[in-house]
């Protein structure tokens, strides 16, 4: 009774150790020995929760709460594959479970597969209806997927079940903006400033309708109120530095956030928000430092990882962008861009061999990766392989990215070798479109007119190659089919 006082009179240190005391005291006791273990996961301390709910589960595997408790803990540890065997144990001894299909749709959430997650949430409202936490996760999936209708019902919810809560004014706010509803929108904000006037994120979102109404000196107002309760707000110091920059004074916004890094030293989006800035700005040697300290303070920061990568690049550095990539790699084996990142240096080396089976790794792990399927397209067209695959590979990438003109040509060129030359033709053209100087594009257009028999285009084509590149690598091969289009 005494913790549940502490608890009720908000005085969580005190029920804290309330409850470890009994729980020590009393080990059988399941009761206090699972409110022990909500509060250990409240405080992050997940492996000690996890511990004490093993010691549940061995009495009874079957235990419901146990399951359930069992799938966030792995959640908290980032382990969402691992979550989800135990919740759907849960939830097939209880179907029913609400809390269940909560967390469940945060694994699945937390795995990328937010249709998964939307399903579980919906099952999850339909059996709690009065749960704050399932509208907020579908308002942050109806937020992500632009489906508007679904966060207006989520933000009307929210203001409904948890008026002293900014969320609901603050999607409310959202759904005002994407409708242009500008007055509307900043109404909304300021109903979530009154109650949460401490909070990063509410000033954060004003800012940036602010910044589209272009009031920027409100706007930076606005930014500087959210790094104020939020200095570690990367978010914030982002759209501050953007006030900057529509202002043409760059270097205001490095300085501001240096200035914002010694208030929040440990800060990896910090860093990586710097590195961005300055890698825009051409100087790229304090860029790759500041995104070297972004990845050391945040072995997980797989956006820094990546710029740094590029920068590294820019600078002439593949060596080190290489053992960047590897080290990305090591601590993020499941990231699928560094695999694709290695290739392309591998490829740029000469080692095609080993970028093929960096960009096969990557396929493995995601097989709708556009880039990785274009990549390894045109390295089996170009290097001998099975032609069927290449052209399935190439459309795969044209699904995911149809307006880059590096894909029509990867599929243009599979088309080529299958003998398709009218489609070849036509998705060329398209990519000359985008990009009329590309040398490679002419000369596989030419070919394709070549076999065609379309000697004047052929011709043309071609000769727009060596203009273009005279060094371009298939030269001797260009001279010499001009030489029997001219005697032919």
């Amino acid at each position: 009774m005494l913790g549940d006082y502490y608890l009720v009179a908000g005085q969580p240190d005190k029920a804290f150790t309330e409850f470890a005391s009994l729980c020590q005291e009393h080990p059988d006791d399941l009761n206090t020995k699972r409110i022990y273990i909500g509060m250990l996961v409240g405080r992050n301390q997940v492996a000690e929760a996890g511990k004490l709910n093993d010691e549940i589960l061995k009495k009874n595997p079957q235990d419901v709460g146990g399951l359930i408790e069992r799938g966030l803990i792995f959640i908290r540890q980032s382990r969402a594959n691992d979550a989800i065997a135990p919740l759907r144990a849960a939830l097939k001894i209880e179907p029913d479970n609400g809390t269940g299909h909560y967390y469940l749709g945060l694994a699945y959430n937390q795995l990328s597969q937010p249709d998964i997650a939307e399903g579980e949430w919906r099952k999850a409202a339909q059996l709690r209806p009065n749960s704050a936490e399932v509208q907020q996760g579908l308002a942050e999936v109806a937020l992500r997927r632009g489906n508007i209708s679904q966060l207006e019902e989520s933000a009307e919810a929210l203001i409904k079940l948890t008026p002293s809560s900014p969320l609901g004014y603050m999607y409310r706010a959202a759904v005002k903006a994407s409708r242009k509803d500008l007055p509307g929108t900043e109404a909304d904000l300021k109903l979530a400033v009154q109650v949460a006037p401490k909070n990063p994120l509410v000033y954060t979102q004003m800012g940036e309708l602010l910044v589209a109404e272009r009031r920027l000196k409100d706007a930076e107002q606005a930014f500087e109120e959210a790094l104020r309760y939020g200095p570690d707000s990367d978010e914030a110091l982002r759209g501050l530095a953007r006030v900057y920059v529509i202002q043409k004074d760059p270097a205001k916004a490095i300085a501001r956030i240096n200035q914002q890094i010694t208030k929040a030293p440990n800060s990896s989006d910090l860093y990586l928000l710097l590195g961005e800035l300055l890698a825009g700005h051409s100087d790229l040697e304090k860029a790759e430092a500041a995104l070297q300290k972004s990845t050391d303070l945040d072995r997980k920061n797989i956006n820094a990882f990546v710029l740094l990568t590029q920068v590294q690049t820019a600078r002439g550095s593949q060596d080190r962008a290489i053992a960047t990539c590897q080290r990305n790699i090591q601590e993020n084996p499941r990231d699928v861009h560094s695999y694709v990142q290695l290739g392309v240096l591998e490829e740029t080396r000469g080692n095609w061999q080993r970028a093929q089976d960096l960009y096969q790794k990557a396929m493995q792990a995601e097989p709708d990766q556009p880039v990785a399927a274009n990549d390894l397209a045109y390295l089996m067209l170009t290097h001998g392989g099975n032609f069927d695959l290449a052209l399935s590979l190439a459309q795969t990438a044209r699904r995911g990215l149809p307006d880059a003109p590096g894909v029509a040509d990867t599929l243009a060129w599979a088309y080529y070798n299958k003998g398709v030359y009218d489609t070849a033709i036509d998705l060329l053209k398209e990519a000359l479109q985008k990009n009329p100087n590309d040398a490679a594009y002419h000369y596989h257009l030419g070919m394709a007119y070549r076999e065609k028999k379309d000697r004047a285009n052929a011709t043309e084509q071609l000769e727009r190659v060596l203009k273009l590149d005279p060094n371009f690598p298939k030269a001797d091969e260009i001279r010499q089919a001009l030489a029997s289009l001219t005697k032919g």
